[in-house]
């Protein structure tokens, strides 16, 4: 008997990724947001010293294409070093891919999901 097909889900569009950092490990994100934009197809966002969004520490985000992960991902896993990374991918539901469909590297961190779309 074959098995019944698997429900695919949402179409991910895309992935994210947020760099977490203070004042004590600033200059190693800025390395690896150095090393991010050298190795792999990815479009920076702006440094944010400040809480922002959903975000309550101060982060930048790495945006970049589904054919990426396979590559991106374990070179990530591999050289964060002691920063704290939300993964999650682009579906159209905010909520869920900074929560349910997110996996963190590093300890997670609180979000303000209120700030998101349909936010709680």
């Amino acid at each position: 008997m074959a098995d019944a097909p698997v429900d695919p889900g949402p179409a991910v569009r895309g992935y994210h990724a947020h760099v977490y950092y203070d004042a004590a490990t600033r200059e190693r994100a800025a390395r690896l947001r150095d090393e991010l934009a050298a190795r792999f197809a990815v479009r920076l966002g702006r440094w944010h010293d400040a809480p922002v969004g959903p975000h309550t520490a101060a982060m930048y985000q790495v945006a970049f294409a589904p054919e990426e992960l396979a590559r991106f991902l374990p070179w990530l896993m591999l050289n964060r070093g002691p920063l704290a990374v939300l993964l999650h991918p682009e579906t159209g539901d905010e909520v869920a891919d900074h929560t349910a469909h997110a996996a963190w590297l590093g300890g997670p961190l609180p979000l303000r999901l209120e700030a998101l779309a349909g936010g709680g």
